[in-house]
């Protein structure tokens, strides 16, 4: 069994009320749902800022496009 931490965070009313109807329709508990949710979230945030910073090093190693070239290729998309 995975090791687990407790943390205690609030959130609206209106929030919570939509958690609560959540968990009885999918028959799963609100602390399996906040997870889920929690889990997904930090994915989607570690994968955009570890997408920018390979970015900002490719920039740094002169790695870019100019605004026209990159303007030029992004017409070419779904024109195929």
């Amino acid at each position: 069994m995975r090791k687990t931490s407790s943390i205690s965070l609030r959130v609206p009313e209106e929030l919570a009320a939509r958690l609560d109807n959540l968990s009885k329709a999918t028959d799963r508990s609100r602390s399996y749902l906040a997870t889920l949710a929690i889990e997904e979230f930090v994915a989607v945030q570690e994968w955009q800022v570890e997408a920018i910073k390979e970015g900002i090093a490719d920039a740094d190693q002169g790695r870019i496009l100019s605004h026209e070239k990159a303007i030029s290729e992004l017409e070419t998309w779904g024109s195929k």
